[in-house]
């Protein structure tokens, strides 16, 4: 499934539905990854793939307090950045790769005037 992700509920079923994504979606999410700790948890977690992590091997791996990290981990998922299931008394956090393609996909929608594949030679130059 398609769409911006908080702990396996799709809260953004408009952008699923009609793939049009809401601005503020959008603007959530370029906030949330605009902090250098975040940035580095959604790059850690988009590096562990569709395994995720235990919410202590990420604080472990960025050298994090587990209250720090929690805020993040917070802010992360608010955004739809990241999504999380319960394992025992642990938490295992993923990257949300559909909602990171979704924003890609957002962002690059007017991409070159409209024309596929425009040589990057030629973008912005």
């Amino acid at each position: 499934m398609s769409g911006f992700w908080k702990s396996g509920v799709d809260i953004f079923p408009s952008f699923h539905i009609f793939r049009i994504m809401e601005k503020q979606a959008v603007i959530s999410a370029l906030a949330a990854l605009a902090q250098e700790t975040r940035l580095d948890v959604f790059r850690l977690l988009v590096r562990a793939g569709a395994a995720g992590l235990p919410a202590g091997s990420i604080g472990e791996a960025l050298d994090l307090p587990p209250a720090t990290l929690s805020f993040h981990l917070k802010e992360l998922t608010s955004a739809g950045l990241i999504r999380y299931q319960k394992a025992g008394r642990s938490r295992i956090y993923t990257a949300g790769f559909a909602a990171m393609g979704d924003l890609l996909a957002y962002l690059t929608e007017n991409c070159c005037a409209g024309i596929p594949h425009a040589n990057d030679d030629e973008v912005g130059a």
